[in-house]
This record gives C-alpha cells, sequence and structure tokens, in this order.
C-alpha cells in the first residue's frame, strides 16, 4: 500500500465494532464493521496489519465491550490505547465532522490518534479478577433490585389487610418480622398463637430477640379486630413475597462474600480498602466503574470521568459560570460519593472539611462532592505510591 505506519480508531460496541484505518495525511485506507466475535476480529485483524508493518490503535470504550477485542489485539503483539468520548466529540466538531455513525467516529478516533497516539493511555488486558468483579457487582445490583420490590409490594400488600401489624416493623431493617410473615399474615392467626407459642416459634427459626417481635405482632393483632375483605389471599401473597425477600438476602449475602473474596485478590484492592469510607461493596463498585486506572492520565482526567469537574459555559459578557458536566459515569460518581458521605461522618479530618463547607454556605450535595475531591487526590497518591492509606503520613525519614 506505500505506507510503512497505519492507525487504527475503532468505535466499539456490544454487537459490533466499526475499524477505520488512515495513513499520516488522515487518508482513509479501510473502513469496515467487525462483529464482535473472536472469528470476525481476527479476520479484521488480519486485513488491517496486511495495511502496513505498523499498527497504532485507539479505542473508545475500556470497559467490557471492549474486552474480546483487547485482549486478542494484546495477543498479536499489538498496543491498543484509550481515547476518551469527550475529545472524540471535540475533534469530531474540530475535523468539520459531526454526523454522529459508528463509521465517522472510528474516523474520528484515528485521525485523532494520528497527532495524539504517545498521549493515549494503554489498554491492559481485564485480569480475571475483574472480570469475576464485574459479573458479581452487576449480579448484587439485580439482587438488591429485586429484593426492594419485593418489600414495597409486600408492605403495601399487607397495609391493605393489616395495616397496625405494616405500621410495627421496619420490615427492611428487621429481619425477624420477615421471618414472621412467613408463618403469620392476619390478626386472626397472630392472636390463636399467643405471645408464648409465637415467642417459641420466633425462637426456633433463629429469630433476635423473639419475645419483643412477638409482643408488637401480638399488640397490633389485638388492636385490629376486623377482617377485610381479600384477606386470604392477600395473606398468600405476603407470606410468597417474605419467602422471597429472605431467598434474596441470602443470595445476596453469598455473592457479597464473593466480591469480598475477589476484592481481596485484586492489586489494588487493600488501598482502596484502606480509605476512610470505603468498604468491600463500594470497593468493588468504584473497580468496576473506574476500570483500569491506567486509562485515565492525570487524577483531573479520573475526577472529569466522574463529573467532578465543572464545565465553563462562558458566554460573551457572561463569565465565570461553571455547571456539571452532562457526560460522566454515574456509577463511577455515585461510588465516589457514597464513599465520601460515609468519610463525612465516621472521618473526623473530613467531617471537619465537610463543615467548612457547609459553613461557606454550600448545599450538603454540594459539601461532599468537595470532600470526593479531596479523596480522589489521596486516592491517586496512594495509587502512585503503591501503598494504603494511613490516618497519619508516612515518615519521610529521620533527621540527625
Amino acid at each position: 500500500m506505500g505506507t510503512d505506519e497505519i492507525w487504527v480508531g475503532i468505535d466499539a460496541g456490544k454487537g459490533h465494532h466499526w475499524a477505520c484505518a488512515v495513513d499520516a495525511s488522515g487518508k482513509t485506507l479501510l473502513s469496515k464493521k467487525i462483529i464482535n466475535g473472536e472469528d470476525e476480529i481476527l479476520t479484521g485483524l488480519g486485513e488491517i496489519l496486511d495495511l502496513a508493518p505498523k499498527a497504532n490503535w485507539a479505542i473508545d470504550i475500556s470497559s467490557s465491550p471492549s474486552s474480546l477485542l483487547v485482549a486478542l489485539l494484546i495477543a498479536h503483539g499489538q498496543n491498543p490505547r484509550y481515547i476518551s468520548g469527550t475529545l472524540v466529540k471535540q475533534m469530531s466538531r474540530a475535523l468539520g465532522t459531526e454526523n454522529k455513525t459508528d463509521a465517522n467516529d472510528a474516523h474520528v478516533i484515528a485521525r485523532t490518534s494520528v497527532f495524539a497516539a504517545d498521549r493515549l493511555s494503554e489498554l491492559k488486558v481485564p485480569a480475571q479478577v475483574m472480570s469475576d468483579l464485574t459479573l458479581l457487582t452487576s449480579h448484587r445490583t439485580d439482587l438488591v433490585r429485586d429484593r426492594t420490590r419485593a418489600y414495597n409490594r409486600m408492605r403495601d400488600t399487607l397495609t391493605g389487610v393489616f395495616p397496625a401489624l405494616e405500621r410495627a416493623f421496619n420490615f427492611s431493617a428487621h429481619k425477624g418480622a420477615v421471618v414472621l410473615l412467613t408463618g403469620f399474615q392476619t390478626p386472626a392467626a397472630l392472636r390463636r398463637m399467643g405471645h408464648s407459642r409465637l415467642t417459641a416459634w420466633l425462637s426456633k427459626r433463629g429469630v433476635r430477640l423473639p419475645h419483643s417481635v412477638a409482643e408488637l405482632a401480638i399488640e397490633a393483632a389485638k388492636a385490629q379486630q376486623t377482617s377485610l375483605p381479600g384477606e386470604d389471599a392477600a395473606a398468600q401473597i405476603v407470606e410468597d413475597l417474605a419467602n422471597s425477600i429472605l431467598n434474596l438476602t441470602e443470595r445476596i449475602t453469598r455473592v457479597e462474600k464473593q466480591m469480598e473474596k475477589m476484592l481481596d485478590q485484586h492489586p489494588q484492592g487493600s488501598i482502596l480498602l484502606s480509605m476512610p469510607g470505603m468498604g468491600h461493596i463500594l470497593a468493588a463498585e468504584l473497580l468496576v466503574a473506574a476500570g483500569d486506572f491506567s486509562a485515565y492520565a492525570t487524577e483531573g482526567h479520573f475526577a472529569s470521568a466522574a463529573g467532578m469537574v465543572p464545565v465553563s459555559r462562558d458566554s460573551g459578557t457572561r463569565t465565570g459560570i461553571n455547571v456539571r458536566p452532562k457526560r460522566y459515569s454515574r456509577p463511577l460518581q455515585r461510588a465516589l460519593f457514597l464513599a465520601a458521605q460515609a468519610s463525612c461522618f465516621h472521618h473526623q479530618r473530613d467531617r471537619e472539611y465537610y463543615n467548612r463547607k457547609r459553613a461557606q454556605g454550600m448545599r450538603h450535595s454540594a459539601a461532599v462532592i468537595c470532600v470526593a475531591r479531596r479523596q480522589i487526590r489521596m486516592l491517586w497518591t496512594l495509587l502512585r505510591e503503591e501503598r494504603q492509606y494511613l490516618p497519619e503520613p508516612p515518615e519521610r525519614g529521620n533527621s540527625t
């Protein structure tokens, strides 16, 4: 083809990718759709490598949709790099090609990599631990949502036939109350059981403080002497939902234990867990949302990806106007925000910093974001130095 080096831009997707190869002048040498399957990717890789001895690769997604593609590229001696969606959008405008198509995005990625390839972050094959964490985190999220729906449906159904019992317990925080509903759902059934027998029944099923649970349930049953229409059908629904909630809780606990094991095996897991406000669940969600930390050139790029760097909206005489960016990772922002919020309650230094921001007139969410930004800077330092967080900074040496 008369060229020694090409630049390949890939617009990655779940079902397929679009690859575009250009030379140093920006001339398109190849543009084609590649199905996200091993055989199809290898075929496309062969066609591209036939164009020139050296290929520079840039990909706009560093998460699961591009995992197979990145793995195959590295297995064949290639060095794929990550280019952010924000940069692609900016370059689309600069190149005067704002049409939003896969082929156009791939062309923009390729053109951008011609002059920015060395400044793009290198992508690495996701480790098995990271893949497992991604699957487990997603599965836990689904299970928690299913349990929340079951809680809401159970409480709504119970309110229609036994409102006194629904008011007596916070079912989402009281496992014993949910166990109670697997056996008794109506006032008459509880009154027939009586306090002593009900206490024994609860104790046999491992309920903590069975005497207190039985006492509240019997009081609620005595407060309602009327049987409402649809009580039998509602009782069956409540029983089924209560059993479902207990089953979902066991499954969530099992998944969380697996996540803890995977997190302990991750090379950066101990660093994240050492940070204030960061537990196993948030640390796993943060790792999954962030992906490979090497994909972020600086701490500022990481904060920007989480939507925690304001964007200027100046126009004419209107200056100093900063707003939240529209494009950012909401899962990443959520994990960082919740960790910072927890740290505000349990870590003295972050709590004092939060209180200072509130005293300056900031709203709660804005003050927490300030804490999160400070935690991001701290996290970046810990990752760079490969050490865990310490309440007191490490000594730099003893003076003599």
